[in-house]
């Protein structure tokens, strides 16, 4: 019997109580009343939709900051607070939390997309506990319901305080985040690994990609021919997917549906080796050489020109992601336009040149990226066991009164 079936056995052999949120505590939102301004010389620190989405809990380490004003009233974060996101492209991403698990005597404030969850008692839930518990299954299953939306989901602050929450004791609790905690800890080692491999990749892609002044630079616009996705939404994507569709549907992040190609308009498939544009949230370009489609919020680049190799316009505007990230989290919900991408220069050498660098790049990529073999494929592996066991150990029996 494990630490774990013991402390059970003890303290709670007959089940735990559930409870709703509404029950426990209650929602507040964030910033209010902020303009493009107050993001650019602030005073404060404030905590970002993506900080929220990205991590189990917080980053504190935060260089965001907003002006906040000397009676200005505006809520603030506190230890043990879960946040969640309030808005994304899918019901999936909806709702995606975060936990401040450190104690701090700074003052942390939260996007406007965002909102939190403040307990009336600190003592119910751990917050290393509560980082786990609200990206477990069942609690991410009950909060996708509670999204509403065509194009865009928001979720229901109402219907969350209907989102129901074991309450195991905190010995059990504690036991749990230490057995996910060392999950985590070997998934931190391997991916640590990873990123090495992938920083030496970074490295010779950029000497690859380095051009002097002799390459000339030319605007995606002039170079690349851009199309528009599919009006679709993400329900009508769910109904549509197949197991082997022979159209792929975009929706951002790894959302995506398979569907035939009679399911869409022909006008909104492309059959060109193209580049994706994922505009919002994490800013992303993705090659795709089949044939494709995306929701209308997104768009994709292709060429007709016989100089032009798009997959090294793919592999150049990868390398300087980071520059339309900043661009991006220059809005409260981070995105960036069309005119952004159609004016960006790329330098492009002569076609054999691209074509070289292309099969260099290709063979680094899938070393470092391919999920059917070596360190991808194993993080990929420890992953989906960490969520299985992640799932079996916060699914409790429910006591009976």
């Amino acid at each position: 019997m494990s630490k774990l079936d013991e402390l059970i056995a003890e303290l709670c052999p007959d089940g735990v109580p559930y409870k709703t949120l509404g029950e426990l505590g209650y929602f507040y939102g964030g910033l209010s009343g902020k303009s493009k301004e107050d993001f650019t010389n602030g005073n404060a620190k404030f905590i970002t939709y993506m900080n929220v989405f990205t991590n189990l809990a917080i980053d504190t380490d935060i260089s965001d900051l907003v002006r906040i004003g000397e009676n200005e009233k505006q809520n603030t974060v506190q230890y043990g607070d879960i946040l969640f996101t309030g808005s994304s492209e899918t019901p999936d991403e909806c709702g995606m939390s975060s936990v401040l698990t450190e104690v701090s005597d700074e003052k942390f404030y939260l996007n406007s997309f965002c909102f939190g969850f403040r307990l009336k008692d600190n003592n119910l839930l751990l917050p290393d506990f509560s980082k786990y518990l609200f990206r477990s299954q069942n609690i991410r299953k009950q909060i996708k319901r509670t999204a509403n939306g065509v194009t865009r989901f928001n979720v229901s602050k109402k219907k969350m305080e209907q989102v129901v929450i074991p309450l195991p004791p905190l010995p059990v609790q504690q036991e749990i985040v230490r057995i996910l905690d060392n999950f985590t800890e070997l998934t931190a080692e391997l991916t640590a690994e990873l990123t090495a491999r992938r920083k030496q990749y970074e490295y010779y892609r950029d000497l690859l990609l380095t051009f002097g002044d002799d390459v000339p630079r030319l605007a995606i616009s002039d170079l690349l021919i851009r199309t528009k996705g599919t009006n679709i939404t993400a329900q009508k994507m769910r109904q549509l997917h197949k197991k082997n569709g022979e159209v792929r549907i975009f929706a951002g992040g790894k959302t995506y549906a398979d569907v035939d190609f009679k399911d869409i308009p022909k006008k909104d498939i492309n059959f060109n080796p193209s580049i994706i544009v994922k505009s919002r949230g994490i800013i992303e370009f993705e090659y795709y050489d089949k044939p494709f489609s995306h929701k209308n919020e997104f768009w994709s680049y292709y060429s007709e020109n016989k100089n032009v190799n798009i997959k090294f316009v793919y592999y150049y505007l990868s390398r300087n992601v980071n520059y339309f990230q900043r661009i991006a989290n220059n809005m409260q919900m981070p995105q960036i336009s069309i005119p952004v991408t159609d004016k960006y220069k790329v330098p492009l050498p002569p076609i054999k040149e691209q074509e070289r660098i292309v099969s260099i790049l290709d063979r680094f990529d899938a070393l470092c990226n391919d999920l059917t073999s070596g360190l991808p494929a194993e993080i990929e592996a420890r992953q989906k066991q960490y969520e299985y066991y992640r799932d079996k150990l916060l699914s409790f029996k429910e006591v009976t009164a």
